[in-house]
This record gives structure tokens, C-alpha cells and sequence, in this order.
């Protein structure tokens, strides 16, 4: 990125669009919502995984790290291709659903019917659909086969985690698996299908963004969930024991803000055979992000470096240990694959050692830094705009697992409301608003902010709450993408104001 060009961002998930369903999609409100990123030239659109949540609403636990979330498949497109007729749609569950927060009961019930829709009238699609159907299908027979597999025996299973299921299935015998897929063509086709359309309507979204010069930033955890068609379809490459349970788990070690630690319930690694394989799995994984997304956020960048490895049946993560893991030759491996460039972004917050710092920088990632973690005091606190050095950074007000900005500048003391005000040069009117103008007269390449803190919105609108399991991942827009027009004609304006004060060398 070119500091003379100042990119500005907006981070928001599809899911948070407004239009009927019940979730926002990837139809009217996305092209709408592009359109008005590419006219007032915010440059980056940042979404959140946009793989099938679990139970709870979370992109970040995913059943398939490689499918799209059906939540996000547009009936109204299908509709107007001939792929559905009107009253499949009017008899979807949560058909009128407009307004209000996502319920995520109604979004999954949806999304099974749309596939039983779509399966229903395949059968008379145009001979040219079904060639480019098969085309598709063989095109992504490394994850698509074993996820609509699993989803299905998901489905049979009441679902349960795949260790429960009975034990050939589990253990993927042959003779099981070819089984369902005789008993249960007609669902494996629905699971097919729904992904292939999703497709198609991304890369719908894609052209548009190229074309209106807006890049497509995704968010790739680094672990893959316990509970997916990823560990069930590749379990050597994971810490598991023959029943399916953990022999190791991931977390992150006892800090200041939490005395046991966090513990996130995902297999490690067994680098070992992820070495010995070429990081085959790693690498294709990758490459199925690139085939969405211009840019990639990677999660956890630390432990590219080392990683905390917990024991499979710990109930804290207070017991642990740091465990090295092989992110050079992966990184190298994959900059050579891309010619020599690496679309990343490193998720390098909390504590960061000088080893993960020179990984990042090694390969000329950038890192992060987010301004409401800034003002606690500490003058050589990182996050402080006067302490960021150097272009090489994504800047944030705050991302999806904090407070918006007006509901953090609540909850601030008065010490801290002081010194926002000192770094700002002026009285907190528009808190949201003025912590994005610090961020864009850093001398970081990307400011980015979410949705939120442009609309100037509460904690009512917070997207997540770490830590709480409940009440998180639905929020959604209760306005047409129109009326966001004078919030962004507003943020491009400032950036542009400040990309030229960066090219004229008047900004630090």
C-alpha cells in the first residue's frame, strides 16, 4: 500500500446487512453497500470469516473452513436466474424478517430449505447450469467432498460432534461413507449445490469490487475447530487420540487480564507430519482463502512462531507450555507460491516477543495496532498514535471484539477521557469520529473502522463480547445501505484529506 494514497477501510460483515431473511446477504445490500465504498474511494472492505458459524453464531468455529455460510446465500438472485420460482421464496422460514437482530435459529432453518428448494428443481435447470455445476464440483473436490459429507451425517446424527457419531463413520470407513452417499444423494446435492451458488454470487461481489477498485479483506483463524469436516477428514494432522478426543489443545497462557488463561478447545498441530507433507493441507487451505479475498487477515499470527499447548482433557489453560512451530518454511513456501508477495495482515496483538516481531517483519507483513487499547497511561504504550512507527501497519479505532467507540468513550474514566482529549488537540465531541482522524494521521498504509463508529452507535450495536457466549454475531444495520451515504462521503473525504498531507510529507 501507498502512503501517498492513504487507504481507508470499513470493517463490516455481510451478515450485519439489512434486507429480508432475516441475515443480511450477499444480494441487493452488498452490491449497494460496494457501490458506495468504490464512489467516495474507501479502498477496503474487511469482513469476517466467512465460513458456516457454529451453534452460537461464530464465523470463528466453524464446521468447514473452506465453505461459505448459506445464511449469506441471496434468494431474490435465484429467483430472478431461474433457479427458484416466487413461492419458494415466500415459503422460506423468515421470508418477511426485515428488521431487528439476526435469529439464529430462523437463518439456519432458512438455509436448509433453500438447499431442499434449489435440489427440488435442479433436475429441470438448463443442461449448460448442470456442465457448469460439474465443472465447479471438480474444481474444488480438495474440501467440497468431505464437507457436504460431513454435514449430512451431521444432519443423520442429530448433530453431533463427529467423535460420537457410531464408529465407521467416525473412522471414515469406506463402506460407510459410500453408504450415505447412496442413501442421501439428495442431501449431499442440496450441501453441493447451496455452496455453488454462494460461489457464484461472491464472485459476483469480486468483479464488482475490482471494478469499483475496492480490495476484499478476509479473516483466516489460525486454528480450525475440533467439531469440522477438516480435522474429521484429516485427523493425523492433528493432536488427537483414536477415540477422537484431544491429546492437546490450543489457549493462550495466564496474562493480566485473565489468571487461568484462555482456553479455546481446538486441536494443535502436529507439525511433524505437516513438514514431512510439504504443509500440504496449510497450503491449499491458503490458496482457497486467496481464490476469495485480496488480502487476508491471519488471526493468531503469533503462533506462527510458538504456540501455548495445553493437555487435551485441562479444564484451564494455566498448565501448558510454548511449543515451537515451523512458520518460516510455511511462510516461505507460500511467498514463493504467491511471487514473492505476501497478502497478509498479522493479528500480532497482546504480547508479542521479539521472535514473532521478526517473523512478521522478516516477510514485510503488516501488523496491527488498535487506538482504545492506547490510553491507559503508559507512555510507551505501542498502540499510542505517537508511538507508531513506520508505514507498515493496519490502524483501527477498534475491530468486532471490542466496544464501539462511543461505547468505550462511556466507559472511560476521567484520566483516560483527558488524555484522549491531549492526543486529539480539542474538546471529545464525536469520540468515534475523532479517534478515526488520529487513526488516519498515523503513518500507518490502512486506517480502518468499523461500521459502528462511523454511525457513532452504542454497545447496543456491539458485534461480539469475548468470553460471553450468548447475545453475540447478530447484530445487523436497521437502515438502507442508502442512508450511509453522507457517513462515508464524510470518512473518504478525511482520508483523502490526509493521503494528501501524506504525500506533501506534512504527517509524521
Amino acid at each position: 500500500m501507498n502512503q501517498a494514497h492513504r487507504h481507508a477501510g470499513v470493517l463490516l460483515h455481510p451478515t450485519s446487512l439489512p434486507g429480508k431473511g432475516g441475515s443480511g446477504s450477499f444480494g441487493q445490500a452488498a452490491h449497494d453497500w460496494l457501490d458506495l465504498l468504490g464512489r467516495h474511494r474507501i479502498g477496503v472492505w474487511q469482513l469476517l470469516p466467512l465460513a458456516p458459524p457454529d451453534g452460537t453464531g461464530s464465523p470463528y468455529s466453524s464446521p468447514s473452513g473452506s465453505a461459505l455460510n448459506p445464511w449469506l446465500l441471496d434468494g431474490e438472485r435465484l429467483r430472478q436466474e431461474g433457479f427458484l420460482e416466487p413461492h419458494d421464496l415466500e415459503a422460506l422460514p423468515g421470508a418477511a424478517m426485515a428488521a431487528g437482530p439476526m435469529d439464529l435459529s430462523v437463518v439456519a432453518a432458512r438455509s436448509t430449505a433453500l438447499g431442499e428448494a434449489l435440489a427440488r428443481r435442479w433436475g429441470a435447470q438448463p443442461a449448460e447450469q448442470q456442465r457448469a455445476f460439474a465443472r465447479w464440483r471438480r474444481s474444488q473436490r480438495r474440501w467440497l467432498p468431505d464437507h457436504a459429507l460431513f454435514m449430512v451425517i451431521r444432519r443423520l446424527q442429530g448433530g453431533q460432534p463427529w467423535w460420537q457419531w457410531p464408529a465407521p463413520l467416525a473412522q471414515r470407513q469406506r463402506r460407510a461413507l459410500a453408504r450415505i452417499a447412496t442413501e442421501r444423494a439428495d442431501w449431499l446435492l442440496q450441501e453441493q449445490l447451496l455452496q455453488w451458488q454462494l460461489q457464484r454470487q461472491w464472485q459476483l461481489l469480486r468483479r464488482q469490487a475490482s471494478q469499483a477498485g475496492v480490495q476484499l479483506l478476509g479473516d483466516l483463524p489460525f486454528y480450525v475447530a475440533h467439531d469440522s469436516a477438516d480435522v474429521w477428514a484429516h485427523r493425523s494432522l492433528f493432536s488427537l487420540r483414536s477415540d477422537g478426543s484431544l491429546t492437546a489443545q490450543s489457549g493462550v497462557p495466564p496474562d493480566y487480564f485473565s489468571a487461568t488463561g484462555q482456553l479455546w478447545g481446538t486441536p494443535v498441530y502436529r507439525w511433524p507430519r505437516h513438514l514431512l507433507s510439504g504443509f500440504s493441507w496449510w497450503l491449499a487451505r491458503l490458496q482457497r482463502q486467496f481464490e476469495l479475498f485480496d488480502q487476508l487477515r491471519l488471526d493468531h499470527f503469533r503462533a506462527l512462531e510458538s504456540f501455548w499447548s495445553v493437555p487435551g482433557d485441562a479444564l484451564t489453560a494455566e498448565n501448558g507450555s510454548w511449543r515451537w512451530f515451523p512458520g518460516w518454511p510455511l511462510l516461505a513456501l507460500l511467498w514463493l507460491r504467491r511471487g514473492r508477495h505476501l497478502p497478509l495482515i498479522a493479528e500480532d496483538l497482546g504480547v508479542i516477543t521479539p521472535a514473532v516481531e521478526a517473523l512478521r517483519d522478516g516477510f514485510g507483513l503488516p501488523g496491527m495496532k488498535i487506538l482504545q487499547f492506547a490510553f491507559d497511561g503508559d507512555s510507551t504504550n505501542p498502540y499510542l498514535p505517537a508511538n507508531i512507527r513506520g508505514r507498515r501497519w493496519v490502524v483501527y479505532t477498534g475491530t468486532h471484539d471490542n466496544a464501539t467507540s462511543v461505547g468505550w468513550w462511556q466507559s472511560l474514566g476521567d484520566d483516560a477521557r483527558q488524555r484522549l482529549a491531549e492526543a486529539v488537540g480539542a474538546p471529545i465531541t464525536a469520540p468515534a469520529w475523532q479517534l478515526l482522524e488520529l487513526a488516519l494521521a498515523s503513518p500507518a498504509d490502512l486506517a480502518v473502522v468499523p461500521l459502528q463508529d462511523l454511525l457513532e452507535l452504542d454497545d447496543r450495536a456491539r458485534f461480539n463480547t469475548p468470553g460471553t457466549s450468548s447475545g453475540n454475531w447478530t447484530w445487523r444495520l436497521q437502515q438502507p445501505v442508502a442512508s450511509l451515504d453522507g457517513a462515508l462521503q464524510g470518512y473518504g473525504a478525511m482520508a483523502a484529506s490526509y493521503g494528501r498531507a501524506a504525500s506533501a510529507g506534512e504527517l509524521n
